[in-house]
């Protein structure tokens, strides 16, 4: 009967501590409900708040909680039943290790998917490109951005590769105050140089939602006006409900 003995002893002084591990998780799950509240309200534009953008209500959210778990875990640590024992301390040591280890470019993609969403760099819908990848932002995650491409196809791209490389985003002033688009034609030396500029400004005028002020404009990048290739550029002012 001593162990059992013992065993009662241990349950019963640590009944103090349970209490304070519950109050600890009601009053958690309360704040974290409020913080959702607020956040929420804040990404339907029910409440504003000065330069900060409603889509980052849900992120923000996040991270709230994590600080706010953190923190919780902080607190009951001590009151956790065990949590003084050398057993304890060893199996936390170990698995926080193989956490380390393990989760480093987990952690990476999550910074820099943070790091993207506060930056502004692009949200759903744009058109960006990203090193050789070009398509449309389907949805932007914490580890990975999915886009779609011309071709009706799915890329995955992590966000630290992301982060990290050069990010030209073709949606941000398209509509106002337009982009600029522009192509390259290669002609021969027997084509008639300005037959060919004919056809390009005619081709750019018969182009949907092109600005007529400022005109497009064709001009010769090869030698001599001759064999080479001939450059247009117009400005391109696109509607909202365009894709």
């Amino acid at each position: 009967m001593g162990p059992l003995a013992r065993i009662g002893r241990a349950v019963l002084a640590d009944v103090p501590d349970l209490i304070f591990l519950v109050v600890l998780i009601i009053v958690v799950r309360y704040v974290l409900r409020i913080f959702r509240v607020f956040f929420d309200a804040v990404e339907q534009g029910t409440v504003t708040l000065s330069d900060f953008d409603p889509e980052w209500g849900s992120p923000t959210f996040r991270v709230v909680r994590i600080c706010v778990l953190a923190f919780a875990m902080v607190v009951a640590y001590p009151y956790i039943p065990g949590s003084n024992t050398e057993a304890f301390k060893g199996v936390s040591i170990f698995v926080g290790l193989l956490l380390s280890i393990g989760s480093t470019s987990f952690v990476a993609n999550i910074i820099a998917g943070y790091t993207l969403i506060y930056r502004r760099a692009f949200k759903p819908g744009d058109r960006i490109k990203v090193d050789d990848v070009l398509g449309d932002v389907i949805c932007l995650r914490l580890q990975a951005t999915y886009l779609r491409t011309l071709k009706n196809e799915e890329a995955i791209v992590p966000n630290s590769v992301i982060l990290n490389s050069l990010i030209v985003n073709y949606s941000a002033l398209a509509r106002q105050p337009g982009l600029i688009l522009h192509t390259t034609v290669g002609i021969g030396y027997e084509t008639p140089w300005r037959q060919v500029e004919a056809m390009l400004l005619l081709a750019a005028e018969h182009t949907p939602g092109l600005l007529r002020e400022p005109q497009p404009f064709v001009a010769s990048t090869g030698a001599g006006g001759l064999r080479g290739h001939v450059r247009i550029e117009c400005l391109l002012q696109r509607r909202a409900d365009d894709d």
